[in-house]
């Protein structure tokens, strides 16, 4: 048995998993402290339109091959609701014209030529300048006898050229986070394409050794590469927060913590509104400018590397269009535009493609992602404006005819994308080890982003906190 009181800061889904492990601790007191008026963080399903659809304002589902999203679905009783994409086939917009993603990509990748050079996605000067991969000695472009963390688009230009980078990699693996992989690092956003660096002479080779070098765009495995709840994924929250009342976890939204201050007999003090509150161990749950804010008088080390996360704000626009139109045949889950193209938008989902519970006879649904890391346009415009772009924007790349969307909704998500630059584990870990006794960071911003890597965090950081309050204690209880 471990006794003490934990305090979540934060009621995102890391906060949530993380309670939840805790609370199945026999002799754990915990409490959630949420600044919002709900619980979630990002996970928000919302009607749409005049029959009320339950559709996404935020992620549309998590990775299945993460276990830690199926995991928690099964401890609530969901996992036989969940369901995959109707279609796995995805497109990006090159040379002109959408295009379909080829087969044997690893986060953008390729692993064979042949599928690359057929898809008409680079030129046929850029699929002969990826065929130099096969050849080049390992250390071009930093291969690996080169020690330290690399851009994603430094080795994959020095690999395979810059068209396999700029109309594959980019919007893929760019697209996931918000950012540009000029700048992301290698080992914290495509660990497998870092290892395969490191381990082979040639990056397609090393991919093509690697354990089938993970799942292939457009999901053709017998597994489904992503997951959902057809209800929202908003389901899974009030879930998780009805389990943990069950379990008497002290709930509290509205509730953002001012401060946090060391006490005798090392507990932490957390100022709010109805505070304080008195924990053993303290879990922040947070993103890493509001974690800095706490963390600034009792870890300023830590605190000033966390301010150095900088972060990507993104707009959606959903919208619903009459069948007729759309000319281009919606065959796949959606459209990834590539930052070359110089548009606003950077995907447009096909969600009444991509999911069955979302197809109507009478209306398409899509969703349009704007904004990225360095390109701010979304922010300038209002939402009238904004979905006057996408619609602009979707009548050039798909075709669509008439005035606009029958009906629509813009969701903005400010500052919302942390983004994982090279020498980011390494930051963490400095972070870390600055961190005051007790205190364990958890979220999107630190090591993972997507639902079920933030799972996964907060269940780590329930077992720190767990081995804090009784050394060995990390490994029992938990669930």
């Amino acid at each position: 048995m471990v006794d003490g009181r934990v305090a979540v800061v934060g009621g995102g889904i890391a906060g949530l998993a993380a309670a939840l492990d805790l609370a199945s601790t026999p002799g754990l007191e915990v409490r959630v402290l949420e600044a919002s008026p709900r619980w979630g963080g990002k996970i928000l399903t919302r009607p749409f339109g005049g029959d009320g659809l339950a559709v996404e304002a935020g992620p549309d589902s998590f990775l299945a091959r993460v276990p830690e999203g199926v995991d928690l679905c099964r401890r609530l009783g969901l996992e036989g609701e969940l369901v995959a994409p109707a279609t796995g086939r995805a497109f990006v917009w090159s040379r002109g014209r959408p295009r379909p993603l080829p087969a044997g990509l690893v986060l953008g990748v390729p692993t064979r030529l042949g599928p690359v050079a057929r898809s008409g996605i680079v030129s046929s000067a850029g699929a002969a300048r990826a065929a130099l991969d096969l050849v080049l000695p390992a250390w071009w472009g930093g291969g690996a006898p080169t020690p330290g963390d690399r851009a994603v688009g430094r080795v994959v230009r020095a690999r395979l050229g810059g068209e396999v980078h700029d109309r594959l990699v980019d919007p893929l693996l760019g697209g996931i986070n918000a950012g540009r992989t000029d700048h992301l690092s290698m080992a914290a956003v495509a660990p497998q394409l870092d290892a395969a660096a490191r381990r082979s002479r040639s990056l397609m080779l090393g991919l093509r050794a690697s354990a089938g070098g993970g799942p292939p765009a457009g999901g053709n495995g017998a597994r489904p590469v992503f997951l959902t709840h057809p209800g929202g994924l908003s389901r899974v929250v009030e879930r998780l927060t009805e389990e943990l009342d069950a379990l008497g976890v002290s709930l509290l939204t509205r509730t953002p913590v001012s401060s946090l201050t060391p006490e005798r007999g090392g507990r932490w003090a957390l100022g709010h509104a109805g505070g304080p509150t008195v924990a053993d161990a303290v879990v922040l749950a947070v993103p890493s400018p509001v974690a800095a804010d706490l963390l600034a008088a009792v870890a300023p080390e830590a605190a000033g590397l966390l301010r150095e996360v900088p972060y990507a704000s993104v707009a959606l626009a959903t919208l619903s269009y009459p069948p007729g139109a759309v000319p281009f045949p919606l065959e796949g889950s959606g459209l990834l535009v590539p930052a070359v193209e110089g548009r606003l938008m950077t995907a447009c989902t096909w969600l009444s493609s991509k999911w069955a519970h979302l197809s109507r006879q009478d209306r398409v649904l899509l969703r349009v992602s704007m904004g990225r890391m360095g390109d701010d346009r979304p922010g300038a415009l209002d939402d009238q404006e904004l979905v006057a772009a996408a619609h602009s924007e979707l009548a050039a790349t798909l075709g669509l005819g008439g005035p606009g969307p029958s009906e629509w909704r813009v969701d903005r998500w400010p500052a919302s994308f942390p983004q994982y630059e090279v020498g980011h584990l390494d930051r963490m870990e400095a972070v870390e080890a600055a961190l005051g006794p007790g205190l364990i960071l958890a979220g999107a911003a630190y090591r993972g982003l997507g639902i079920s890597s933030c799972i996964a965090q907060g269940r780590r950081a329930a077992a720190g906190a767990r081995q804090h309050l009784l050394p060995g204690a990390a490994l029992h209880g938990g669930g």
